[in-house]
């Protein structure tokens, strides 16, 4: 396989390898990781979003060795990379691993061939490549249903999962902490629920808690039905903007005294599902009636509305009585004194109700 810049020129060694990109997380770490001087960046792109990661690369770098990209497959053994280009990211130093699948109604079988064997490959590669560290994305919803608070200490509890985005998320991880037990220096990010930017409210995909934004703005103003769900009035729901987790990621992954750790990207003082609700309503003018409802049924109740045209997912629906309660002292006390925290939902909720009402066509599909 040859190796090629954006625009095709020769290139110094690249220093950092990163799977995920052009994803929207993938592409403002790549941004982040130049502006701290960690480049030039090696970029693990699928053949079908080459034209994609072309065009994002060209509006990201600065030159042409900045960015360059390889075209490859996590889902393949060394991820798609043969001798040649192994043999071109010899002087890579860390590895970014953030490519993933994130569908709460995604089938076993790619979950498990991206979230699971994918992670394998680009532990393996990273061995290969005798990486000096290696920073991987979770999430906190490895911890699945557990019932109680769970903290960065917390990960093979027994826990029963909503789908298999979780599980398949929660073994992946259970084989980066193996790793690291056997050595690997490495750092595990875990993200609450990512929703768009703080000021802006940009989101390159509508999902999870946009689904409820989305099914509230498409019915009247003057009276917006939602369910409430058994044992949901004391349920969390953690949501975190997605600038948060990349100033924390950027923050992180710059110090040495963050190898070995894993740190939970959440909010330490969430709100509830039914004060989510509120602030949503809130911000987007409806008058919200809740309705107490039983799951099967809602869930019924969504797969129709999901045939039907309506922005509903029935997967998001495990989430409005989810019994965790997430807690972050690793991350507390490593961003003490930086001045970086996560913001209140109540303080961008408006930005990302403005952003959907102006940008109804960003749709809802994974990249695989």
């Amino acid at each position: 396989m040859s190796e090629h810049t954006a625009s095709g020129g020769a290139r110094e060694p690249p220093q950092v390898l990163l799977t995920g990109f052009p994803g929207f997380l993938g592409s403002t770490l790549v941004e982040r990781l130049l502006e701290r001087g960690d480049g030039p960046i090696a970029c693990l792109v699928q053949p079908k979003y080459r034209a994609l990661a072309e065009q994002r690369a060209s509006e990201l770098a600065r030159s042409d060795d900045a960015i360059q990209l390889h075209e490859g497959d996590i889902t393949e053994s060394g991820i798609g990379f043969d001798d040649g280009t192994l043999e071109a990211l010899d002087a890579v130093t860390e590895c970014y691993h953030l490519a993933a699948i994130y569908d709460l109604a995604v089938d076993p079988e790619p979950a498990e061939a991206v979230n699971v064997r994918g992670t394998e490959h680009a532990l393996d590669v990273a061995e290969t490549l005798a990486v000096d560290r290696f920073h991987y994305v979770s999430t906190c919803y490895v911890s699945g249903r557990y019932d109680g608070i769970f903290t960065e200490d917390h990960l093979q509890e027994g826990q029963a999962f909503n789908n298999h985005y979780e599980r398949t998320k929660y073994e992946a991880e259970v084989a980066v902490q193996e790793r690291m037990a056997d050595g690997l220096a490495a750092t595990i990010y875990r993200p609450a629920i990512v929703v768009g930017d703080s000021e802006t409210g940009e989101t390159a995909k509508y999902d999870g808690p946009y689904y409820l934004i989305r099914l509230l703005l498409a019915q009247p103003a003057a009276c917006s039905i939602m369910t409430t769900l058994p044992g949901g009035a004391d349920s969390e729901l953690n949501v975190v903007p997605q600038d948060f987790v990349i100033d924390a990621i950027e923050q992180l992954s710059g110090r040495e005294d963050t190898v070995g750790e894993v740190y939970q990207l959440c909010d330490p003082a969430p709100l509830s599902v039914p004060n989510v609700i509120e602030e949503l309503g809130a911000a987007m003018g409806h008058r919200v009636v809740s309705i107490p409802g039983s799951k099967p049924l809602t869930k019924r109740l969504l797969s129709t509305l999901a045939a039907r045209g309506w922005p509903a997912e029935p997967a998001t629906l495990d989430y409005l009585d989810h019994p965790t309660r997430y807690a972050c002292p690793n991350t507390q006390r490593a961003l003490a004194g930086t001045g970086l925290e996560c913001p209140p939902f109540e303080s961008y909720v408006d930005a990302l109700v403005a952003f959907v009402r102006d940008n109804p066509d960003v749709g809802d599909e994974a990249m695989t």
